[in-house]
């Protein structure tokens, strides 16, 4: 007998069993409180981008090194570049090295996602899809681009709440 299928997931993904339960909370709370299509862009300790296809399903997306990790490895292994605060840095060319870290880290991490969901949208075949950033840095890089939507730092949380209240509907 196969599986039974668990009403509030919608996952259209190549191994469904392997979809963490963070990025599915966000897929099920940008679809509830955003719509469909949309694209979420997780800023926690690995950057996830999750795609959400106009029927409200989970289709998949990119996991890269968040920007709290990429900083340590940097501060780490490059002996004159010392640990610096993560915030939004003023310019895009940095005028000395505390400001390039920031330029690096939080600007590219801002570029990553722009090209990495502009991306998606083409291969989605919808340009209207709606972007939500979120995860504990989401407002600091959001500083550094128009590329978001939405800036909803509690878009996990809800999600989780959400799956939670479909669940209890159906005990």
């Amino acid at each position: 007998m196969g599986r039974r299928r668990r009403p509030w997931t919608k996952l259209r993904a190549a191994r469904p069993q392997a979809v963490g339960a963070d990025r599915i909370a966000n897929a099920v709370a940008a679809e509830t409180f955003y719509g469909a299509p949309a694209i979420v862009v997780d800023f926690g300790t690995a950057t996830n981008i999750d795609v959400i296809d106009e029927d409200g399903y989970y289709i998949g997306g990119a996991i890269a090194p968040g920007i709290r990790i990429s900083m340590d490895a940097l501060a780490a292994r490059a002996a004159k570049l010392a640990s610096v605060p993560l915030e939004a840095p003023e310019h895009a060319i940095g005028r000395d090295t505390e400001e390039c870290i920031k330029v690096g880290a939080v600007t590219g991490a801002a570029a990553m996602a722009e090209g990495l969901v502009a991306r998606m949208k083409r291969e989605l075949g919808r340009e209207d899809a709606t972007v939500i950033a979120t995860g504990g840095l989401a407002s600091i890089v959001a500083d550094s681009t128009d590329a978001f939507d939405v800036v909803d730092g509690q878009l996990t949380i809800k999600g989780i709440c959400e799956v939670y209240r479909r669940m209890q509907k159906l005990a």
